[in-house]
């Protein structure tokens, strides 16, 4: 029996599908081999200087993935840079057409590091074209700060910049059909809100708030609430529903692993829970987000892996089911 989709869920889905069927890269980089070497091994110190939790997750995947994926987190990485490089500039449409060219023309991308990176990679795993298009539109969004009015607003943000991710690292991993995609959409928006309830803090103090505006108004709180960064009983039930709505989210991610191919499972599985492990520490320091980071650190995830190794070894659930994209 199928599960019932929500109304943002199927929206998200179908961008999902568009740009599935989109093309993929067939790129011909004339490079020496050790340029193309050393173009991986800089996006390899990008993705560790950046994010502990995804490298550490690309560490147990073969070498050949792990690379690919490290150039898919240097090629995000870099283009969500450009949001606050060019933040108020008059000129910063034409920084990120002058990116997309970079990025899309194989001379200039053999002569720099993250494009040739990821243009090889693309190439290597036939990504479509279109989930990269999406990340950048996605995440020039914020070159325009705005405020989203409710969770089916803030949910197509998450899948701009996060669902594609995980839509894009499921083709270097490999996938076993399409039904694969909805939980790459669910897990890719689960990590995106992780990100959004650590960070509304420091996204205020940026001038950005990713909270929607009607689940504020249902708790008593509005954006001066988020101005004083007070932690009172209002703000502690709306971060409940927000933390029980993300749990919920990686729940239902969850048996999509399994469509995975079974070398990468693993580095998936290890990437959402020590992501969904920041949600209890966010909970045990009194969802106080406004005058700290919540973290787990390297012990609290080390201590982790054990736990999450044998539950990935030991997940005999049988292949979820989704309903048919085109009954939908």
């Amino acid at each position: 029996m199928g599960v019932e989709l929500a109304i943002w869920e199927s929206r998200l889905l179908s961008l999902a599908h568009e740009a599935l069927t989109s093309p993929t890269v067939d790129a011909h980089i004339r490079v020496e081999a050790d340029a193309l070497a050393t173009a991986y091994a800089y996006c390899a110190r990008i993705t560790r200087t950046n994010s502990n939790t995804f490298y550490m997750a690309s560490q147990f995947l073969p070498k050949h993935k792990r690379i690919a994926v490290q150039a898919l987190y240097a090629f995000c990485r870099c283009t969500d840079d450009l949001v606050d490089e060019t933040q108020g500039l008059a000129h910063a449409d034409k920084v990120f057409s002058n990116w997309r060219a970079r990025l899309n023309n194989s001379y200039l991308a053999a002569h720099d590091p993250v494009p040739l990176a990821w243009m090889d990679t693309q190439t290597r795993y036939q990504i479509p074209k279109g989930y990269a298009d999406q990340l950048i539109a996605g995440v020039a969004r914020d070159l325009t700060p705005k405020r989203y009015e409710s969770f089916a607003d803030l949910a197509e943000y998450c899948y701009g910049v996060a669902s594609t991710v995980g839509l894009m690292s499921m083709h270097i991993i490999g996938f076993e059909s399409q039904a694969a995609l909805p939980y790459a959409v669910k897990l890719g928006i689960a990590l995106q809100l992780t990100n959004i309830l650590r960070d509304v803090g420091e996204d205020w103090q940026a001038g950005r708030l990713y909270l929607p505006l009607d689940e504020l108004n249902m708790f008593g709180l509005d954006e001066s609430d988020i101005a004083d960064g007070q932690v009172d009983n209002r703000w502690r039930d709306f971060m409940k529903f927000q933390i029980n709505r993300v749990h919920h989210l990686y729940e239902e991610a969850q048996p999509g692993i399994r469509l995975l191919n079974t070398e990468g499972r693993f580095a998936i599985a290890a990437a959402a829970n020590l992501y969904r492990a920041i949600l209890d520490d966010i909970e045990t320091h009194d969802y106080d987000v406004f005058h700290r980071r919540a973290h787990i650190g390297l012990w609290g995830k080390a201590s982790r892996l054990p736990g999450i190794w044998w539950n990935s070894r030991a997940n005999n659930l049988n292949h979820p089911t989704y309903p048919n994209y085109r009954d939908i």
